[in-house]
């Protein structure tokens, strides 16, 4: 080979690789990407002047019991389902290295008892000598620090013993308030642990109805409005008024919970019930709209995960976001959406790559 063909060869290779290096230096990095989507768009869901929305039943009280102690349950005392009073013993468990430190403090407590009064009846005999000037001042100074220290001595010892009063109390696990057990964590000879849930209580005072609102419809919904909560199960229909309404959405998929306060319930409504909800709004009904309380999508836009079925939907800010969602009957490769979708929401259809919350879009229909 020439001089020349080697120089020609030469300047060929350092073109490709200067090439080739240029090319991976301008690659969009994943934090840059923009994802072309096609999209899909919700028909009305208002009725006259109700939103329609769906929720669960819960508990207004509630509580995972726990101690702050480490020790092995003893005793289990209640089953699950069993109904409990405040102040019931639910849990025992094993107290042998406390019932040892008790009656260390018990002996202290003893000891500084009989120094105080020893100091004491000295202070008194002292005080009543030196007013006869039959001790030195310094002589009753030495006898007051004394007792001055034995009464600091018996204070310490008697804080001991409501520490060690306080520890016991957490050995014994008691109801909080009045309920029913909805789960046990542990049984006879598991080791307890500080904050582990040993026990779930629900109270038997009030229930409540908690629900997702979307972001599209959250101005609608005040507190202290009006509504009806329909439990299908049971086939009752309850009075209602919304108490709670969260004020972020930011771990929700862009829907905000509400919590409403049933009125006048039957005995019948249990925690975790299935409920449909109409509430008050005002809002005009869309015209030419068949059936305005479903929602239709098509089954591609709709994903699983395990048991639950999720679509993603782009905010006005073109961020995909996603929502949680229940899903109804099918017809063709449509499926109803009983909850989770509002109107006029805009969903994700076809994507020109991985979607992901809070990935920015560009609609391209």
């Amino acid at each position: 080979m020439t001089r020349t063909k080697l120089f020609l060869f030469a300047a060929a290779i350092s073109m490709f690789l200067i090439t080739s290096c240029g090319k991976k230096e301008t690659l969009p990095t994943d934090n840059q990407q923009v994802i072309t989507v096609k999209t899909g768009k919700t028909a009305g869901h208002q009725t006259g002047n109700f939103l329609n929305v769906t929720g669960k039943t819960e508990a207004e009280e509630s509580a995972n019991i726990s101690t702050r102690m480490m020790g092995f349950v003893t005793k289990v005392n209640v089953k699950t389902g069993q109904k409990v009073s405040k102040g019931a013993v639910l849990i025992n468990i094993n107290s042998s290295d406390l019932d040892a430190k008790r009656l260390q403090v018990a002996s202290g407590m003893i000891q500084a008892e009989a120094a105080y009064e020893n100091a004491k009846k000295d202070k008194e005999r002292f005080e009543n000598l030196f007013k006869n000037s039959s001790v030195t001042r310094k002589e009753l100074d030495d006898i007051l620090t004394r007792y001055e220290m034995a009464k600091a001595g018996l204070t310490a010892a008697q804080q001991m013993k409501n520490e060690i009063n306080s520890q016991f109390a957490y050995l014994t696990i008691t109801a909080p308030f009045s309920g029913t057990i909805t789960n046990t964590f542990v049984k006879a000879g598991d080791m307890a642990n500080p904050g582990m849930p040993l026990i779930s209580l629900e109270g038997n005072s009030r229930m409540q109805v908690s629900a997702m609102i979307p972001e599209s419809e959250i101005s609608l919904v005040k507190s202290g409005q009006r509504a009806e909560v329909n439990i299908k199960s049971l086939d009752v229909r309850i009075p209602a008024v919304i108490s709670e309404i969260s004020s972020s959405a930011k771990n929700t998929g862009g829907q905000y919970l509400i919590k409403l306060d049933l009125e006048k319930y039957p005995e019948q409504v249990k925690a975790g019930m299935f409920a449909g909800i109409k509430i008050e709004t005002g809002v005009v009904p869309n015209e030419g709209n068949e059936n305005p309380t479903e929602i239709m999508v098509p089954a591609s836009a709709i994903f699983k995960r395990g048991q639950l079925s999720g679509i993603y939907v782009v905010s006005d800010k073109n961020i995909a976001l996603l929502r949680w969602i229940r899903t109804g009957k099918s017809s063709g490769d449509m499926i109803s959406v009983e909850s989770g979708l509002s109107a006029n929401e805009t969903y994700i259809l076809e994507a020109d790559g991985r979607v992901y919350n809070g990935a920015q879009v560009k609609i391209s229909n």
